[in-house]
């Protein structure tokens, strides 16, 4: 597996990968954790891969961080 880019923007770390023909693109913020697998025939080129990080799709990221934590907050909760 070869890391492609690390960095944090949001306070939500960012690891890309390149593994398997695939690029994962992973979100993590505190304990929860989102991970895409894209074919990397999908991507022309690695700077494309910055469109995963900006716009409506890390805005969609950023969101649903907040309804997972949620989630987890109810369901421990209820332990």
């Amino acid at each position: 597996m070869r890391v492609v880019k690390e960095f944090v923007k949001d306070d939500i770390r960012i690891s890309v990968f390149s593994w398997n023909n695939k690029y994962l693109i992973k979100f993590e913020l505190g304990a929860l954790e989102q991970t895409f697998k894209v074919s990397e025939m999908d991507v022309l080129e690695e700077k494309d891969l910055e469109t995963f990080y900006e716009g409506l799709f890390f805005e969609s990221v950023k969101n649903r961080f907040k309804e997972m934590g949620e989630t987890l907050r109810k369901q421990l909760e209820n332990i």
